[in-house]
């Protein structure tokens, strides 16, 4: 799989990618009318300008220089003239207006389809792709990269039939006018496509230096800013700066040497354009002299020169435009074609008796298949049981809850719930039956009843008869609004034991048959622990319980403990039974009550369902 990153180190955009060139054109499938009247105005816009030249001739051999006419016909037929003129020019501002806003529109709801089309895409992912890509270099497909092929759209693909369009017009008009100054001007073709050329090639080197230089700097940029706590703390700032300062500079010399390409191309197009300008007036002037060619026809000729120019000048950026929304649409549909890992059964099951039995049943598992996280471990949850699951850091208690919630599947044995096997399941409904609350709570910005329903459609009535059973009413009742209290991001902020009140609503909305606690109550102090009491024991209520734990405070509630060591399960039992049997568990305690935990835990002995 490509690099989904913002550095464009690999491919560059080739214009024979035909493969490319087909999806992306398959993405204006939809807009066909759209695209149709902008090229039909970008043929109104090109015959309007092509014919204002015409009309100056027609103004000065018909009615300026000749001598043998009326004053008051030559007036009228000045006044005429000028009328048309005034049309043509009202016609080129009119379908350009019209064009532009056409494109506009063209560009933006291609744009959006893609943009929507990559989110929906995202969001079906599994984790395992997000652990191997950032997070920013994939909000770089949905913003620089969707940018960039937006640009094509609305300054390229139809401006630049346009210009090829004028262009070829111009020639045409030139040889019919006179072929022998048309063929001395023509010798400049040749030598404005190889400048264009040249100037094409070397500008999209700067282009791509740039933008691995902006993506260096805005790289360490996020760094510096996720990391200004540290960077404080040890008094690095300094050090921070120096470095910020020397990737801007990079990035300003790159910059400058951009601008000085084009301060080279730019004049030197000007000056081929005066040249052949001189040239138009030094043999024009003497066809004039000889009577072989009308002051009007050499005005005409000077303004279809600089017509000519115009467009040689803008075909190199919209070259670079055009390589660059390549790249983009590469990546992008790079990432489209990325596979879920995780797919859904054809037919999926159900199962007859929602119980929440849960076995694990010689599972292994690793993120990386060389280095395995846990191995071979079986363990029965009956229904309505808690086990509690502990074990240092790194001993694969998380992943079981992400095998469980099926973000990953077993590379060895099987997971069953309710006896059937997890990649059975529908994933909605596997994961609408699997209530999780974890140490980090999502908070949406929006009313607090809003943030507990979420898609399940739960009452009013509902949500209130949770909170009461949760112990919330002194949390709701001393907000502003109570549950119609914006909270989140520009809103009220929630404490740490707050957040886990309402993770704990969440949840029971949702009426899961089975809870996991993912150190859920990690990240609050003891005294707000004891405030989640009440919360807590609502939601173990006639449910299955997995209670994911580094404090062993947390696992007093638990009808058995699960005891885990580099991936496997090294002893089970109640509290009682593995501080007697004297092994890793009571060595845990003694650590736990080394680092100054205040209680040593307390199984409370409950009956199953």
């Amino acid at each position: 799989m490509r690099d989904f990153g913002y550095v464009e180190e690999g491919w560059s955009g080739s214009l024979k990618e035909r493969h490319i060139w087909r999806r992306v054109i398959g993405y204006s499938s939809g807009h066909i009318l759209k695209f149709v009247l902008a090229v039909l105005l970008a043929l109104l816009v090109t015959a309007a300008t092509l014919a204002l030249p015409r009309l100056m001739q027609t103004g000065i051999d018909n009615y300026i220089t000749v001598q043998d006419m009326a004053m008051e016909q030559r007036f009228e037929g000045l006044g005429i003239v000028a009328l048309l003129y005034a049309a043509m020019v009202a016609t080129v501002f009119l379908a350009g207006f019209l064009q532009v806003v056409v494109l506009e529109r063209l560009g933006q709801s291609i744009m959006q389809t893609i943009r929507c089309d990559l989110f929906s895409h995202l969001l079906r992912l599994d984790l395992s792709f997000f652990n191997k890509h950032a997070v920013g270099r994939l909000v770089t497909r949905l913003t620089n990269d969707v940018q960039n092929m937006y640009e094509m759209f609305t300054s390229v693909m139809v401006t630049l039939f346009n210009d090829f369009l004028k262009l070829f017009g111009i020639l045409v008009i030139l040889f019919l006018m006179n072929f022998r100054l048309a063929l001395l001007m023509s010798l400049f073709v040749p030598a404005a496509i190889v400048i264009t050329v040249i100037f094409s090639r070397l500008a999209r080197e700067q282009f791509r230096a740039i933008r691995r230089q902006l993506a260096r700097l805005n790289g360490f940029l996020q760094e510096s800013i996720s990391g200004l706590t540290v960077i404080q703390l040890f008094e690095r700032q300094q050090g921070s700066y120096r470095k910020y300062e020397q990737l801007s500079d990079e990035y300003l010399n790159r910059t400058l040497a951009q601008i000085k390409l084009f301060g080279t191309f730019m004049p030197l197009t000007e000056l081929m354009s005066s040249v052949a300008v001189a040239l138009i007036i030094w043999y024009g002037g003497g066809e004039i002299i000889r009577r072989e060619l009308t002051l009007g026809e050499l005005v005409a000729f000077l303004s279809y020169m600089r017509l000519f120019f115009q467009p040689m000048r803008e075909l190199s950026q919209k070259y670079s435009i055009v390589q660059s929304a390549l790249a983009s649409a590469e990546r992008i549909f790079d990432l489209l074609d990325t596979r879920e890992e995780i797919r859904q059964p054809a037919l999926p099951a159900t199962p007859r008796e929602s119980r929440g039995a849960i076995v694990f049943d010689r599972v292994g598992f690793g993120y990386d298949r060389e280095d395995p996280v846990i191995s071979n471990v079986s363990l029965t949850i009956r229904p309505g049981e808690t086990v509690a699951v502990v074990g240092s850091t790194g001993a694969g208690k998380s992943t079981l809850i992400n095998l469980l919630l099926r973000f990953y599947d077993p590379q060895q044995g099987r997971i069953l719930l309710d006896g059937i096997d997890l990649r059975a399941y529908d994933l909605q409904d596997l994961r609408t039956r699997v209530g999780v609350i974890m140490q980090e709570v999502f908070i949406l910005p929006d009313t607090l009843f809003a943030n507990i329903v979420l898609d399940t459609g739960t009452d009013r009535a509902r949500v209130v008869e949770i909170i009461e059973n949760t112990g919330m009413e002194d949390f709701v009742a001393g907000l502003p609004d109570g549950l119609d209290t914006l909270i989140g991001e520009g809103s009220l902020e929630l404490s740490a034991g707050e957040k886990q009140l309402l993770a704990f609503a969440r949840v029971l909305c949702r009426d899961p048959v089975v809870l996991v606690l993912d150190e859920a109550t990690a990240s609050v102090d003891t005294a707000t622990e004891n405030i989640l009491e009440l919360a807590i024991a609502a939601s173990f209520e006639n449910r299955t319980s997995l209670v994911i734990a580094h404090r062993l405070s947390t696992v007093r509630r638990a009808h058995r403990i699960v005891v885990m060591d580099r991936g496997r399960i090294r002893e089970q039992g109640t509290h009682a039974e593995l501080m007697a049997r004297g092994g890793l568990y009571s060595t845990l305690v003694g650590l736990d009550l080394q680092a100054g935990e205040t209680a040593v835990p307390e199984v409370v002995e409950r009956g199953g369902r």
